[in-house]
């Protein structure tokens, strides 16, 4: 049998309340029976202030987006943080334009995140890749994606798989998942509603809000299971690709607290573990 991965709460998703008050927050998803928490950035907390409200919430650290331009700015100060808070997966969250594959940038992103990836490894930490839909445009005859993970060594980098953008994308999650199992240990978990297409973007990201409301867009997300994921196939794939963590995110919450999204998606998550 397959070990059981654990369940993360990736805490963009409760930006706004985690700004204001973070131990709250995660004295909350403790409560919620989460496993841990992946970072989206810190608050102005330093790397003593994290490691303690994470012994204290009793929440382990399962990963953390940092942007990639913090990255190349100094990385070692970076590792040394994330270091210090117990963290063994830094992902990158998102590209700019002009460093997306099919743009002029994508071959110095390859050789950036080489490096990088070698630098994190030196230091006990693995690098990750986090996915979005535009990824999945065609380079050299595959999707760009997959160009990445094959021009860069494994042990360099590893998958970010996020569930939602690859559907989103057109490619079925399971199948990307089971492509690449082995390459997996950390992988997003995301519902949505809609479909490709609209004048909105449904883009949540760190420094992108958005400002349309998700009920003028085509597309809107959900808590786990009251979307069109098939979530107990996503489930069996993780685990089955050797997932070492589930990380429920939901990058806007327009119809409830996100707080109380997480309680329904770790609820229905639960479910098929």
């Amino acid at each position: 049998m397959m070990p059981q991965p654990r369940i993360a709460y990736q805490l963009y998703s409760a930006r706004q309340e985690a700004a204001r008050d973070l131990p709250a927050v995660l004295r909350a998803l403790k409560e919620q029976d989460y496993d841990g928490v992946e970072f989206a950035g810190f608050h102005g907390h330093s790397a003593e202030n994290i490691a303690g409200l994470l012994a204290e919430s009793g929440l382990a650290v399962a990963s953390s987006h940092v942007p990639l331009a913090e990255l190349q700015q100094d990385a070692q100060a970076v590792i040394a943080f994330h270091r210090h808070i117990g963290c063994p997966y830094i992902a990158i969250p998102y590209l700019a334009d002009e460093d997306r594959p099919g743009q002029p940038g994508f071959a110095r992103l390859i050789a950036h995140i080489y490096r990088l990836g070698h630098l994190c490894r030196e230091a006990g930490i693995q690098l990750l890749y986090h996915n979005h839909d535009f990824e999945f445009a065609p380079v050299s005859g595959m999707h760009g994606l997959d160009f990445l993970y094959d021009a860069i060594p494994a042990d360099l980098l590893q998958t970010e798989i996020d569930t939602c953008w690859v559907r989103y994308a057109g490619v079925d999650p399971v199948e990307y998942l089971r492509k690449y199992a082995g390459r997996a240990p950390v992988v997003h978990m995301k519902d949505y509603v809609g479909r490709k297409g609209g004048t909105d973007s449904p883009y949540q990201l760190i420094g992108q809000e958005s400002k349309a409301k998700a009920e003028q867009s085509a597309f809107a997300f959900r808590p786990l299971g009251r979307g069109i994921q098939e979530l107990p196939a996503l489930v069996r794939a993780a685990v089955a690709a050797g997932s070492k963590w589930l990380v429920v995110e939901q990058d806007d919450s327009p119809d409830m607290p996100p707080l109380k999204a997480s309680a329904i998606s770790i609820a229905e998550l639960r479910k098929h573990l």
